[in-house]
């Protein structure tokens, strides 16, 4: 069974940078396509970022993209997203997610059958 446990959450300032950092366990971490999403209260959770397995392809929300960087290390088991010049609206919980499967659809929350507890990201203004 797949486990996903982020950390690296926190508050920050507006215009500042955190690393957001998710942890795989239970399978063989290069079979996946890891993916971050956040939720804001009272909103649907929402895509942020994914990246293939191969590390060849990422892809960002517009509202994150020349912000936000995803990347893995395939021998740490890790994913990572770094986040720079945030904004209040970057306020939520974010989630990683995995699929096994290779999807297309990466922006859909539903292509992911496995998903971490959250990390809270508070950015002040």
């Amino acid at each position: 069974q797949v486990q996903l446990a982020e950390s690296g959450g926190g508050l920050v300032q507006t215009g500042g940078s955190l690393n957001v950092t998710c942890i795989f366990s239970g399978r063989t971490f290069n079979d996946y396509d890891l993916a971050w999403f956040r939720q804001a209260p009272g909103k649907e959770r929402e895509f942020v970022a994914a990246i293939r397995r191969s590390s060849t392809f990422t892809t960002y929300a517009d509202s994150v993209k020349g912000r936000f960087v995803i990347s893995r290390d395939n021998a740490k088991n890790t994913v990572y997203l770094q986040m720079n010049h945030l904004k209040p609206d970057d306020t939520a919980v974010y989630y990683c997610a995995a699929d096994r499967v290779g999807s297309p659809n990466y922006y859909l929350s539903s292509t992911y059958d496995y998903w971490g507890q959250g990390t809270q990201v508070t950015v002040s203004s």
